[in-house]
């Protein structure tokens, strides 16, 4: 078990771009793991701040790594089912002159990865088992088999959930958080560590505001009160020029 998040220690597996092959076990990436219930408080501690400076040292040198190579690395994360996996079939088709590469975290099956491919990305599909998010080790092993060519996007697809992957720095250069109207307005203050690390946060599935009790403005608000910094931009994928807002975030972030 990770001392950091709880997460199960279950096998990573790797399914490399293009495979049709089920995913190989591997070692989770995790470098220390607890056991029992004894453990004090103290060493508690002393063993998060382990595993978070280990993953943050490993994170520094994927970053290093992109920035070699001049690939934009984004941290895409939500809850399950906020719109993360359609919002990236939807650019990958209209940003059709970006080369985008994605890492897909999920706990099983390649779904996602296959969605994907179909919409022209070269995808690595990472499942984590009972693992609750990404770290730094698994991305940096994706990142090598991925390879992507010099000057293009890399998406990485979080396991979908509001706490743990907030923790982790994988190397990115941008985290970008989406908060769906289906969810809520109250979400970036029940859930602040993750939307106060965000760099953008996609308000997603706005063609549903008619038809769900949704509030924007006080969802902004609630963004605002816990991450100043953030940029906020209402998206959807399903209306015609719904995503357009996020694609000009993203075409400013690869000319910088």
């Amino acid at each position: 078990m990770c001392g950091t998040c709880g997460c199960g220690g279950a096998e990573i597996r790797l399914l490399k771009p293009d495979s049709a092959e089920p995913p190989q076990a591997g070692g989770h990436h995790h470098e220390d793991h607890t056991h029992g219930h004894g453990d004090a408080g103290a060493r508690t501690v002393v063993l998060q701040e382990k595993i978070l400076a280990r993953n943050d040292e490993l994170a520094q040198r994927n970053r290093d790594w992109l920035r070699r190579r001049n690939v934009l690395a984004v941290n895409l994360m939500s809850s399950p089912g906020a719109g993360k996996t359609t919002l990236l079939e939807r650019t990958a088709t209209d940003l059709a002159g970006v080369t985008i590469s994605v890492i897909e975290g999920d706990q099983e099956t390649a779904l996602d990865a296959d969605r994907m491919r179909r919409a022209g990305c070269r995808v690595i599909q990472i499942n984590t088992g009972t693992g609750c998010h990404l770290d730094a080790a698994m991305v940096g092993q994706a990142l090598t088999t991925l390879d992507p060519p010099d000057g293009s996007v890399v998406v990485i697809e979080n396991v979908g959930n509001l706490v743990c992957p907030a923790l982790f720095d994988l190397g990115e250069a941008h985290r970008v958080v989406l908060a769906s109207v289906t969810e809520g307005e109250d979400k970036p203050v029940k859930y602040p560590h993750m939307f106060r690390t965000a760099d953008l946060v996609l308000i997603s599935k706005t063609d549903l505001l008619p038809y769900v009790d949704f509030d924007l403005t006080r969802c902004a608000a609630g963004i605002a009160q816990v991450s100043p910094q953030a940029q906020v931009l209402p998206v959807s994928a399903r209306s015609e020029d719904g995503p357009a807002p996020w694609y000009g975030w993203l075409r400013d972030k690869i000319c910088c």
